[in-house]
């Protein structure tokens, strides 16, 4: 089983969405038998919370919910996931700083899979309206697809 851990600063937004997108995509591909994911905070902000309304409605229209409780980035992740997925440079940084990654575990950012990035960050659409969530959304789409078929020839899935 290939475990993916997507990781952004609060944990209510950007990684419980990627997290449920990206389960969506692993399901309608077939892999949900392969691969699982998670999502963190490199912050405690958000310890314990349900994901962000906008969050759930976005994903929601899309046709799937949001189940997950807000938790912070341990050390301890590094042996339990394969890849932990960074939304933005700050988060990716924060993660390098927990200490060594062992050889098992590789950190990436999201947006490295998309094929319209811009820019190297997902953006944190919590300061804004519903426009930046779908936004979110759709980059975390295309570049859920990507990071799939990366992970299918990488593991020979």
């Amino acid at each position: 089983m290939v475990k993916v851990l997507f990781v952004c600063l609060g944990n209510i937004c950007r990684s419980p969405m990627a997290e449920g997108i990206f389960q969506e995509i692993v399901s309608q591909k077939g892999y949900s038998g392969h691969i699982s994911c998670d999502s963190a905070a490199t912050s405690n902000y958000h310890i314990g919370s349900d994901p962000d309304e906008r969050a759930e409605k976005t994903c929601s229209l899309h046709g799937f919910s949001l189940n997950h409780k807000g938790k912070q980035l341990k050390r301890a992740h590094f042996d339990e996931f394969d890849y932990i997925i960074a939304m933005d440079s700050s988060n990716f940084n924060n993660i390098k700083a927990l200490g060594p990654i062992p050889e098992g575990c590789r950190v990436l950012m999201m947006r490295d899979f998309d094929p319209e990035k811009n820019s190297i960050d997902v953006p944190d659409p919590y300061y804004g309206g519903m426009s930046g969530f779908e936004e979110v959304y759709k980059m975390l789409w295309r570049s859920g697809e990507r990071f799939l078929s990366f992970l299918i020839k990488e593991h020979q899935l």
